[in-house]
């Protein structure tokens, strides 16, 4: 389990210093957008890594490393829209952005210790292709739970999904970077 948790932590790292430093050039212009309109942009992410999965072939410069990057962030950001309604202000400033980052990148590092306990690392089995299904079919589940104001009878909610999404896309970029 140490081994994941180093390349937990390193993943976690390059994304917050991408955070970070979109954060000091855009500030949290992100904070208009609605938790739906996030899960459409990792709608869009999402299904462009699975695009390139596919084809082989990026006409825009940025690769599938990149955009598995992008979901880990966008993740955040839809966490802290969803579970921090009280915030009014758009603009959080980086520090406040950046605590509020690693607050959701703790939760998550510390559900994925408690299902890779459970589960036996098996994302370690699995295909990056099929993690990219996952991740499409958490971001349907989203979009079928926020079509239904929030509420489901017997499932997660859309903060859990957002969750696993975040480490699929951690474990995504793991497996990248090892081959």
């Amino acid at each position: 389990m140490s081994k994941t948790t180093e390349q937990y932590t390193k993943v976690i790292s390059s994304c917050r210093e991408i955070f970070s430093k979109k954060t000091k050039d855009y500030g949290t212009a992100w904070r208009i957008l609605r938790a739906s309109s996030l899960t459409d942009q990792l709608f869009i992410k999402a299904q462009r890594i699975r695009t390139l999965q596919e084809t082989g072939e990026s006409l825009v410069g940025e690769g599938v490393y990149e955009e598995f990057q992008a979901i880990v962030n966008y993740c955040i950001m839809a966490l802290i829209q969803l579970e921090q309604k009280e915030l009014s202000e758009l603009e959080l400033g980086e520090q406040r952005a950046l605590t509020f980052y690693d607050h959701y990148t703790l939760e998550a590092f510390e559900l994925m210790q408690r299902k890779n306990h459970d589960y036996g690392e098996a994302w370690r089995d699995m295909r990056v292709s099929s993690l990219t299904d996952l991740i499409l079919m958490k971001i349907l589940r989203i979009k079928q739970i926020e079509d239904n104001q929030g509420k489901t009878i017997m499932s997660e909610g859309i903060d859990a999904n957002y969750f696993d999404m975040l480490n699929y896309a951690v474990f995504s970029l793991i497996h990248l970077s090892e081959n």
